[in-house]
């Protein structure tokens, strides 16, 4: 019986996780290693498991964007490439730290990932004049290499953390303010197919199979399955600055409760 009810909980788990990420764009990862880490999950397992679940919801997402015209093709191997490389790294450096050593600074990060996701949507969104917006648009500022050096940090610490590819990654590409929003979010989503995939790879390498709980696994992917078409729908009509306030705040409560309990 208790088994059933941890499945139920993942299942929760992956349900919440997809329709949050879905709706704001952000917040898939840091949710569920939030909420997993505080049941006792190791970090390393708990993020391995996450990004396992997530090769089919991000590959949907992504196949999705591409679809709609989301996607800007010209930065996806700007992202991918060092983006695969930060993963790795990152998912090598989290496997290779003793989960107990670990655990208090993955809480820090966590918590500092619902700080930014909070301030991104306190603040009153600012609309640029259209006469702005242009010229934005028409002079891209934002040069190869920052797009780089940005794929590579939001890839390490997603590995890291179990969570930040969004968080990091989407706000550090729409303040450049020379790109349309929707082209941020869509390629973003498409290149975070690959790096899951080679974060995912990355742990099985390291970490062996045999710790992998496959049911929990299992459940945090049909939990964002099941979400994955809600969030779709609900997207535009959901206010998205209510949402990404609850999760930023959600955020910081899990992962200060999870700090307190490490360190004292």
């Amino acid at each position: 019986m208790e088994r059933w009810v941890s499945l139920s909980v993942f299942l929760t788990i992956g349900f919440f996780a997809q329709f949050i990420d879905g709706t704001v764009g952000m917040g898939y990862g840091a949710f569920s290693a939030s909420l997993l880490i505080g049941m006792g999950i190791m970090p390393a397992l708990a993020s391995a498991s996450i990004h396992t679940a997530e090769i089919a919801v991000s590959f949907f997402s992504g196949v999705s964007h591409l679809r709609f015209g989301n996607v800007k093709k010209e930065w996806l191997l700007l992202l991918v490439i060092p983006g695969a490389v930060g993963g790795a790294l990152g998912a090598y450096f989290l496997a290779s730290i003793p989960g107990g050593t670990i655990k208090p600074f993955i809480a820090g990060f966590l918590l500092l990932m619902g700080v930014v996701i909070l301030y991104r949507f306190v603040p009153p969104k600012r609309i640029p004049s259209p006469s702005r917006l242009s010229v934005a648009l028409s002079n891209p500022k934002i040069s190869s290499h920052k797009i780089s050096a940005l794929g590579f940090i939001a890839s390490f610490f997603d590995a890291v953390g179990g969570g930040g590819w969004g968080p990091i990654a989407t706000p550090g590409l729409i303040l450049t303010e020379n790109t349309e929003p929707r082209k941020v979010i869509g390629t973003i989503n498409l290149a975070e197919f690959f790096i899951t995939i080679v974060i995912a790879i990355t742990f099985f390498i390291v970490l062996g199979t045999e710790e992998y709980d496959w049911s929990m696994i299992g459940m945090l992917l049909i939990g964002g399955a099941m979400a994955a078409p809600l969030a779709a729908y609900l997207c535009k009509r959901l206010p998205a600055r209510m949402l990404g306030i609850l999760v930023g705040t959600a955020l910081i409560g899990f992962n200060v409760r999870t700090l307190l309990i490490a360190l004292l």
